[in-house]
């Protein structure tokens, strides 16, 4: 059975401001182990995707800190200790010090990394 942990992934992201992310595919399901070291919100980074909002589902733990879906016009808010599962179309924001551990489809989450990348490179002019 494959396997990861913080420590071992294989892949090693920086991500600017955002801070780190750390991940693996475990046969179709991307773990993500993620460090936020400031304040943030992902919505001016999800722009271009259906509804502008993620469209991955994940399920996940909040290992410290705080992390917030907005979805539609509520908010689900998730602290450390708390387990969750949140469907597409959503967009998080964090506080600075969250970390936590997502799982998601390996393909959704790809698509989505995938304009955020190209929305990252746009802010920054390249």
């Amino acid at each position: 059975m494959p396997k990861a942990s913080k420590d071992s992934a294989s892949t090693v992201e920086q991500m600017g401001p955002m801070g780190e992310n750390r991940h693996e595919d475990l046969g179709g399901y991307q773990v993500d182990f993620l460090s936020f070291v400031q304040d943030g919100d992902l919505a001016p980074l999800l722009v271009g995707l259906p509804d502008d909002r993620c469209q991955s589902p994940h399920w996940g733990y909040v290992v410290k800190g705080s992390l917030t879906m907005h979805v539609g016009d509520r908010e689900e808010v998730y602290g450390a200790g708390d387990a969750f599962y949140i469907a597409p179309g959503h967009t998080p924001t964090w506080v600075a010090g969250t970390e936590i551990v997502q799982f998601s489809p390996t393909a959704d989450i790809e698509r989505t990394v995938e304009v955020i990348r190209a929305n990252m490179e746009a802010m920054q002019g390249g």
